[in-house]
């Protein structure tokens, strides 16, 4: 079952100016789909987080598409050997990484473009579920804003990274596992794996 505890709602951004643009590199698919909404521009290489966002940016018609295959360090990294110049990132207004502190010394430049926003919804019947995905730092925190200790108790948890595990900490789950690898892949197989002892 799917119960969002966030709600994408893509900002009123005008067009954006690519004259003096490298390159894009986009850390999620929200990012990429509120971007190409935007623009019909197609002429830029793109830099994506990982294979799902790389998808997303082919399926939206960029055509020169490289994936990270990671997370967002995996992503500077990327950047930093393979891009020069000023690369824009459309994305969250509230990013979950700083790719701007990573490329820090490089010779490539972060330009953040926020193109959505993820807003809480407040919504977290916790009692129907035995375990829960989270996928990202934001969603971590609204889950534990969301939670009384008493549901919390009795769920597992699986984060796709260790940020996205941070904000929960606050509370006593059953279990939280964090996935080896931050894909959605990784985070079934995490969640398949029988319970650690407590």
């Amino acid at each position: 079952m799917v119960a969002s505890l966030l709600r994408i709602e893509r900002l009123a951004v005008a067009a954006p100016d690519l004259e003096g643009i490298a390159a894009l590199a986009f850390t999620s698919v929200n990012g990429v789909e509120a971007f190409a909404a935007l623009t019909d521009r197609r002429d830029r290489p793109v830099f994506a987080v990982g294979d799902r966002t790389a998808e997303a940016a082919r399926a939206a018609g960029f055509g020169q598409v490289a994936s990270a295959g990671g997370a967002i360090g995996d992503l500077a990294d990327l950047l930093r050997h393979r891009a020069r110049g000023v690369v824009l990132v459309p994305g969250a207004r509230e990013p979950a990484g700083d790719i701007v502190a990573l490329l820090s010394g490089a010779e490539v430049e972060a330009r953040l473009l926020p193109v959505y926003a993820a807003v809480e919804t407040g919504a977290a019947a916790l009692d129907a579920f035995d375990a829960v995905l989270v996928h990202s730092p934001r969603g971590g925190r609204a889950l534990a804003a969301a939670v009384s200790t008493e549901q919390a108790r009795n769920v597992v948890v699986v984060t796709i990274s260790e940020a996205a595990a941070t904000p929960l900490r606050s509370l006593l789950w059953r279990e939280i596992r964090t996935a080896p690898h931050p894909d959605e892949n990784a985070m079934i197989s995490t969640l398949g794996n029988p319970p650690r002892a407590v």
